[in-house]
């Protein structure tokens, strides 16, 4: 039996860790690609700890396939794809490693933002294709951030402001805009600031130059921005995703690019990721990433030793960090594996 199995390998900064508290065993994926179904469970039935990445599932199935499994560790802030429920059910702690990348998140969001205002993608490829020839002043016209050429300030709308939507704010600041917030938890927060102003979401859209997504998926989430959301922002409005793929309805979004109903989107997450709706791919009015807000050296190496320091919390039976079911330990399923 092997002391941790990872579903696909993690930065070193965790694995040192990992190794110098117990066998580690890592699933040999190469990088870009998911690790089999199978190979998963069989890691799962070998191990004391299951660390897990958010492509692989840990559900009841897999819980259940190794008895003697005392925690699970996710590598990253979410946890969508843990069956937490059944986990706790199980007796078995689960963590993440939430916090890290609050400020790395925000800077590709404003980032998408800005490529996405100023068309710096297609005008990038223009550039690489050999098609600059001469400057002219209806040449890759974008748009501003900052008051710019008119003038006017403008206006950021954030749906859920919580530490990557406050991070966004923050980041308004220095463009001159006005910002406004949609998070109804957070509404009583909201207006004791005056520096943002809150906002009921038809609102929000309806003022927005820039609409940038922060919330997370929940069923009240799911499609928020559909085809109904899209007809309420302004032709010029450019929205932003860095949340949760399936809190906009790809098809709705292509088809209000497509007709003009908005101006831009900058995504970083997919309704049905890795796959994205084809429409996306062939319009220059969007910038897309793969899925890579928390990509940083830096930031994938804290979130890598977080999440290995939960793993041996798991194994010594010590009570996890970064637990997001602490109820756990109090129950006899956990008792029972402590046996």
């Amino acid at each position: 039996m092997s002391h941790f199995f990872v579903t696909r390998r993690i930065p070193d900064a965790g694995l040192a860790i990992l190794r110098a508290a117990g066998e580690v065993e890592v699933a040999p994926t190469p990088d870009g690609e998911s690790t089999p179904r199978e190979q998963v469970l069989d890691g799962a039935r070998r191990a004391a700890v299951h660390v897990s990445l958010l492509t692989e599932a840990v559900d009841r199935e897999l819980m259940e396939a190794g008895p003697q499994l005392r925690g699970i560790s996710n590598y990253a802030v979410g946890f969508n794809n843990v069956d937490v429920a059944a986990a706790t059910e199980l007796g078995l702690p689960v963590s993440n490693t939430p916090g890290v990348l609050t400020d790395t998140t925000a800077d590709l969001a404003w980032a998408l933002l800005m490529a996405a205002a100023r068309k710096i993608v297609p005008a990038d490829r223009y550039m690489r294709e050999g098609r600059y020839r001469i400057w002219g002043p209806s040449l890759m016209l974008g748009a501003d951030v900052s008051p710019g050429g008119d003038g006017r300030r403008k206006v950021l709308g954030i749906v859920g402001f919580g530490r990557i939507g406050q991070g966004m704010h923050r980041r308004a600041q220095g463009f001159d805009m006005d910002v406004l917030a949609h998070d109804p938890p957070m509404k009583h927060i909201i207006e004791a600031r005056d520096d943002v102003e809150y906002a009921e979401f038809d609102d929000l859209l309806a003022r927005s130059d820039f609409v940038t997504i922060h919330t997370d998926l929940n069923p009240s989430t799911h499609h928020l921005f559909g085809s109904e959301a899209f007809a309420r922002m302004k032709q010029t409005a450019i929205v932003i995703n860095t949340a949760r793929g399936p809190v906009v309805h790809e098809e709705a979004l292509v088809e209000a690019l497509d007709s003009g109903q908005i101006a831009g989107a900058g995504l970083d997450v997919f309704e049905f990721e890795p796959a994205f709706h084809p429409g996306l791919a062939r319009s220059d009015k969007v910038v897309m990433v793969p899925h890579i807000a928390s990509a940083s050296v830096a930031t994938r190496d804290r979130m890598a030793t977080m999440c290995a320091e939960n793993a041996v919390a798991h194994l010594r039976g010590e009570r996890a960090p970064n637990c997001v079911n602490p109820e756990v330990y109090e129950t006899e399923a956990y008792r029972r594996r402590r046996r």
